[in-house]
């Protein structure tokens, strides 16, 4: 292995001013990773100069042309040199460079786009004369006279043509034209009042498209997500707004029951600006960590809102990361925003979950070629039932049925059970129902006005005992228990100063830790429900998170693990009978109790079946 520096000449390196046209590539390479990433700058761009309207075309993936056009203020004939210089921008003047209120700032996305590609710019403002600017690898074309109405299109060609090796790192054109999309998918979540669509110019397709949604902050904002990430989420999404020191939470949250195996539906903006923040990240699955497995993750769409005073964007170039002054506190209002609102949704599960029950139960389906089934009659109304059984009803006189066939049946069953008397009406009009039997010595099933409902008891109730347990730790504590011989670990200084800044919210959960000189820590408790444990392990885990994320939640996650063991052990088991009224007092409990729709490890408890959805199965409909 050589020890000379290959890229230092020996001779003495000379200082050069690069030139304008190697500036702009240079600043390309940071700002434009792909096409999706011009697409992004170029639509930002427009709703920085407040467009109602977007449309943008592709073609080969946005490798060929990517067009964007708007209908926003647009640009006067003196603007556009001026707009492809570097660092000319309208959105700051550069005084403050925390106030900004815009998507955009630093003006460089247009000059390094034309340095890298055959970019042209058309555009008319308010009483001025439509002019038309083209720039090829940073050679300016002129300004001409053009033929617009209103706003501004941005047609970019032969994207990286002058930069042929930043070709070779594309992906296919299938693969780009779903970044793209994913782009646009997101900046129309931040902005639910601005109709976007996006076309595929060489499939000749409408990819995407969202026409302007109307009316209050939610009811907008759900209308576009419904048209975006599809009415499953929107139906099993939980509204949250939580407000805390300057601090604003918004947007949605899916139903633990409605997860996903991947995060894939996980949308984070600050400012409605797109992020992909790791501390905001950490808190959405901190604040599921009690309701989901570790192989699911939650979907939902988050909209912090603050003083741009108190975040800075400018840490990233694509801006794709944030640092906030107080990242404690914003973890804390997502954590404790996000949990508010699952307890507040109670027993509910998501409705897929019985979209995926009445998927399973496929009806027989008729012979090839065969005549589809003609049912005899449709369902009859309440007052032709009614009138049915009267007609069929024996005549009112005495009857008294022979002493033998009760004997005889007795005898064959080998005990008697009294009949089960008819539960009164209102436990019908209950969420859960009244419960009616139970099959296979496992399943509740409970009638509801609209239907009926199969419940889990085993994984129902553990998740009440489970609850009922966490409960009884936060009132009176989680109980230490002293070493014998206290466990030094050792750790490097600021490693050792990080751990003993979060001591006292470790003692709460029974980790008693102090300083035993220079780097080293002495672990003198550990909580008492974890039985015999690794200490010295346990400490440099939870130093990894608070390292990472700022804030632990793996001392609080083990003690939830071992207390959903003990819940798992202490609840009715699978195959013990019960009797009515147990299995009503665990619905009433079921519905009183907030998360009991999914057991502990993030599996639905309980199945509500609709009316109309079975009459569908059997061709009632």
């Amino acid at each position: 292995m050589s020890l000379d520096a290959p890229n230092i000449s020996s001779n003495r390196p000379v200082i050069r001013q690069l030139d304008e046209a190697a500036i702009n590539r240079i600043a390309a390479g940071e700002v434009l990773e792909r096409p999706a990433s011009a697409v992004k700058e170029l639509v930002e761009n427009a709703l920085d100069a407040g467009a109602r309207r977007i449309e943008v075309v592709i073609a080969e993936g946005g490798k060929r042309l990517i067009r964007v056009t708007d209908d926003g203020c647009g640009m006067t004939p003196e603007d556009l040199p001026l707009a492809l210089s570097r660092h000319a921008t309208s959105k700051i003047d550069g005084s403050d460079l925390l106030d900004i209120h815009s998507f955009g700032f630093r003006g460089e996305a247009l000059p390094s786009l034309g340095s890298v590609a055959r970019l042209t710019i058309t555009s008319r403002a308010e009483g001025h004369e439509a002019a038309r600017i083209a720039v090829t690898a940073g050679r300016d074309e002129g300004v001409k006279p053009a033929a617009l109405t209103k706003g501004t299109v941005v047609e970019l060609r032969d994207l990286f043509f002058a930069t042929p090796a930043r070709l070779k790192f594309l992906r296919t054109d299938r693969a780009e034209g779903q970044a793209v999309a994913d782009v646009i998918r997101r900046l129309a979540m931040a902005a639910p009042g601005v109709a976007f669509s996006l076309r595929d110019e060489t499939a000749d397709r409408q990819v995407f498209r969202a026409e302007a949604e109307q009316g209050e902050l939610f009811e907008a904002l759900s209308a576009r997500l419904a048209r975006v990430l599809g009415r499953d989420f929107a139906d099993n999404a939980l509204p949250i707004d939580a407000e805390r020191e300057g601090l604003r939470l918004t947007g949605f949250a899916a139903l633990p029951t409605y997860s996903r195996g991947a995060a894939v539906e996980q949308f984070l903006f600050v400012n409605d600006r797109p992020v992909r923040d790791k501390l905001m990240i950490g808190a959405l699955r901190a604040a599921y960590m009690d309701v989901l497995s570790r192989d699911r993750h939650p979907a939902a769409a988050l909209f912090l809102t603050c003083d741009p005073q108190m975040v800075d964007v400018n840490v990233h170039p694509a801006k794709a990361e944030v640092r906030f002054r107080d990242p404690g506190l914003a973890r804390g209002l997502i954590v404790s925003g996000l949990r508010h609102a699952l307890a507040a949704a109670g027993h509910r599960a998501s409705s897929t979950v019985a979209g995926a029950t009445l998927g399973a139960m496929r009806p027989e389906a008729p012979p090839a070629g065969a005549a589809p089934r003609v049912y005899q009659m449709d369902r009859p109304s309440a007052g032709a039932v009614r009138s049915s059984f009267a007609f069929q009803a024996p005549p009112a006189m005495p009857f008294e049925p022979p002493a033998q066939v009760f004997e005889g049946f007795a005898e064959a069953s080998g005990r008697f059970e009294a009949p089960v008397p008819e539960v009164e009406e209102t436990a019908v009009r209950r969420p859960l129902g009244a419960a009616r039997a139970q099959l296979h010595e496992n399943w509740i099933v409970s009638q509801t006005e609209a239907g009926f409902v199969i419940v889990d008891q085993h994984a129902a109730h553990e998740r009440l005992v489970y609850e009922r347990l966490k409960a009884q730790a936060a009132e009176r504590g989680i109980a230490a228990q002293a070493l014998l011989i206290p466990e030094i670990v050792e750790l490097r200084p600021g490693e050792a100063a990080l751990l003993l800044d979060h001591a006292e919210d470790l003692a709460g959960l029974g980790l008693g830790i102090e300083a035993f000189g220079g780097g080293a820590v002495a672990v003198r408790e550990v909580p008492a429900l974890l039985g015999r444990c690794d200490a010295a392990r346990l400490v440099r885990d939870i130093l990894d998170e608070l390292s990472d994320l700022g804030e632990s939640t793996k001392l609080r996650s083990r003690i939830d693990a071992v207390l959903s063991r003990m819940a798992c052990h202490g609840s009715v088991r699978s195959g013990r009978q019960m009797r009515v009224e147990e299995m009503n007092a665990l619905l009433r409990e079921m519905e009183a109790t907030p998360g009991s729709g999914q057991c502990n490890h993030g599996r639905p408890t309980y199945v509500e079946l609709k009316l109309s959805d079975i009459e569908r199965l059997f061709g009632r409909s």
